[in-house]
């Protein structure tokens, strides 16, 4: 059996979850634009550089999960599926995706994203095995606003996914072949172990890489 990873932003879907979540928000009112988007570019920059400091941007990103209770979110989260992330899933990413069920492989979404906003579109997208950041919960199952564990970005997803598999009695080792998709220089960590590294719409460091160690470059857009 093979293992079929794919990251979810500007991978599976054409756009970032992480941002599209802000943009409905601040479309309810309920952010701030301006402010937002001017904290949003600095952390954006220091992704795109490779330089995130992934706890301090977990602390602005999740911050605005405390201001609801969690069936107002989940209210909330349906609308967004239907208005932002649905009309930006490729029917290229749905063909892949059933092309490795198809083969009877092992299919799990890797993101860095937090769990709240990824669960419903890992769901959508018919992928029972999700990693993302895990989010704390208070007494009354509500969001802190702070993550728990290790989160799943650069070389947490190593961490993250070796979790996972040591749960199951397993290794990478224990499949005949591993699939990793992704677009990110920040997923350079766990492409350079899989035996399998796809890039996907990639950056331009990832795609340099990519073709000097004769990897595949592969576009998922319509």
């Amino acid at each position: 059996m093979n293992l079929a990873l794919f990251d979810l932003d500007n991978t599976l879907i054409i756009g970032d979850s992480d941002s599209e979540w802000p943009k409905f928000l601040i479309k309810r009112g309920i952010l701030d634009a301006e402010h937002h988007a001017r904290q949003n570019d600095y952390f954006y920059e220091q992704y795109k550089a490779g330089t995130l400091d992934i706890y301090e941007f977990l602390d602005f990103q999740l911050a605005p999960l405390t201001r609801f209770s969690r069936s107002e979110l989940d209210t909330l989260h349906a609308a967004y599926m239907e208005e932002h992330i649905k009309p930006i899933i490729p029917q290229k990413a749905r063909d892949l995706l059933a092309a490795h069920f198809a083969q009877g492989d092992e299919v799990m979404i890797i993101t860095a994203t937090n769990r709240f906003i990824t669960g419903p579109i890992a769901r959508e997208l018919g992928v029972e095995h999700l990693i993302a950041v895990e989010l704390e919960e208070d007494g009354q199952g509500n969001f802190t606003g702070k993550p728990t564990g290790t989160p799943s970005f650069q070389a947490g997803k190593i961490t993250r996914l070796n979790e996972w598999l040591a749960a199951r009695g397993e290794t990478l080792d224990s499949y005949d072949k591993v699939f990793f998709y992704s677009d990110s220089r920040n997923d350079l960590p766990l492409l350079s172990i899989v035996s399998n590294p796809v890039a996907v719409d990639a950056d331009a460091t990832l795609k340099a890489h990519a073709e000097a160690h004769g990897w595949p470059v592969i576009t998922l857009r319509d």
